[in-house]
């Protein structure tokens, strides 16, 4: 794991638990929507996380994008396959989507160092 996403993780656990902590049921009823989605079902779990990450780029979520990076690489992506997601979410959501780009390549180089 590397600088990035250790910070990103520290970050992300210390606020879902501020959020979960509160007794609102729509919002935990959502993240628990969200787990049990990229759970391994008629399509593998990488497959979702790809899919997942290109979602993320089209609609420039950085903390999703860095999320669905590390989910990938966590799923056995390569390099080949990661820079295909990037060309399939500059395709589909425009130049937008490259400053995006950069960031999921920066975390994606800071995970495989």
């Amino acid at each position: 794991m590397g600088k990035l996403s250790e910070e990103f993780n520290d970050y992300r656990s210390r606020m879902n638990q501020r959020i979960l902590s509160h007794p609102n049921k729509n919002l935990k009823r959502f993240f628990s929507l969200d787990n049990s989605t990229y759970e391994e079902g008629a399509l593998p779990v990488k497959t979702k996380e790809m899919l997942g990450l290109v979602a993320s780029l089209v609609l420039r979520c950085d903390d999703c994008i860095a999320y669905h990076v590390e989910k990938c690489a966590e799923n056995g992506l390569n390099e080949e396959e990661f820079f295909e997601i990037l060309a399939i979410g500059n395709l589909v959501g425009g130049s937008i989507c490259i400053p995006h780009s950069r960031r999921a390549v920066e975390f994606w180089d800071d995970l495989k160092e």
